[in-house]
């Protein structure tokens, strides 16, 4: 029987980098998780001798931790074809980022494709088609870079599985290219997660193929289908609902496949919010819903409390 494999976006900073976020996986009963390599609003990053790699693999062999999955920053843009400074800086910085990736022992990096600011997303899909080839063939390590499914927010390439899939066939390098099925984007671009996912999942196979999805970015949404909003909420407490993400977090064709929550924090601001991910995991792994999931975190109980209720 497969092990479950479920984890959250957790942080890497300070002295402990790698070591500190297995340790804050670890803290959330979580066996796989995602990390950026640096702030994912800027391409700041410190040097591979300084991420404390052989300690944090270490760490995370201790804890039958099975993987960790990089997530590319938000600032790059392989699609915009106006900028041409723009598209020669994001091959570089992805070239080392895969790099980074290898070294920590990912084998997936997460990318939001790109956006076509306003060109059209034929140009756009052509142009990141061809950046990623050139980040493939200088970066020859064993890492598939996962296209992310997007909500369709602005100019967004990658709101449909056509758009993933005509940038897979345009490339030279298909076998280095997998996708990121984020359940609150596909929502929002107008999928029917909520309540037809095995025919979502079918549409997927049969445009793209089940064999490319190697992440699932398991999030609520707080917006109704087809919104084109983008906008996270803790799991059960959206418009997909528990039951539905507990269902893809344990169906049964993505049992392989580590799913990441990326939920806001708990309470009334990020200065004063409560991390959910340890009442999240539990919910998932009894597969039963906690309703006063808000109270018991900003209470600090348990996160197994709700279930001698």
């Amino acid at each position: 029987m497969t092990e479950f494999l479920i984890g959250s976006h957790v942080s890497m900073k300070g002295k402990e980098m790698l070591l500190g976020s297995a340790k804050e996986a670890a803290s959330y009963d979580e066996n796989v998780f995602m990390i950026y390599t640096g702030a994912p609003q800027n391409t700041r990053r410190k040097p591979i001798d300084e991420l404390n790699i052989a300690a944090g693999q270490a760490y995370m062999a201790d804890h039958d931790q099975r993987a960790v999955v990089v997530h590319a920053p938000y600032v790059v843009n392989l699609g915009n074809t106006t900028k041409p400074q723009n598209y020669a800086f994001a091959v570089e910085f992805l070239t080392a980022e895969v790099k980074r990736a290898a070294a920590l022992g990912a084998t997936q990096i997460v990318l939001h494709p790109g956006a076509h600011v306003g060109v059209g997303p034929a140009a756009a899909i052509a142009q990141i088609a061809q950046g990623l080839d050139e980040i493939l063939a200088a970066a020859d390590e064993p890492v598939q870079i996962a296209l992310e499914t997007m909500a369709g927010k602005g100019t967004e390439i990658g709101r449909n599985f056509e758009e993933l899939a005509a940038i897979m066939a345009a490339t030279a390098h298909n076998d280095r290219l997998s996708v990121c099925f984020d359940t609150c984007h596909t929502s929002d671009a107008g999928y029917d997660i909520a309540t037809d996912f095995d025919g979502v999942l079918a549409e997927f196979d049969h445009v793209i193929g089940l064999d490319k999805l190697k992440v699932v970015h398991l999030n609520d949404s707080k917006n109704p289908q087809g919104s084109h909003k983008d906008r996270h909420t803790n799991i059960g407490y959206g418009t997909l609902g528990f039951d539905v993400l507990n269902a893809v977090a344990h169906h049964p064709q993505l049992a392989t496949v580590p799913k990441i929550m990326e939920t806001p924090l708990i309470g009334p601001d990020r200065k004063h919010g409560v991390n959910p991910h340890g009442y999240e995991v539990a919910m998932l792994k009894h597969q039963q819903f906690n309703p006063d999931l808000e109270a018991d975190a900003l209470a600090g109980k348990q996160f197994t409390a709700f279930l001698t209720r």
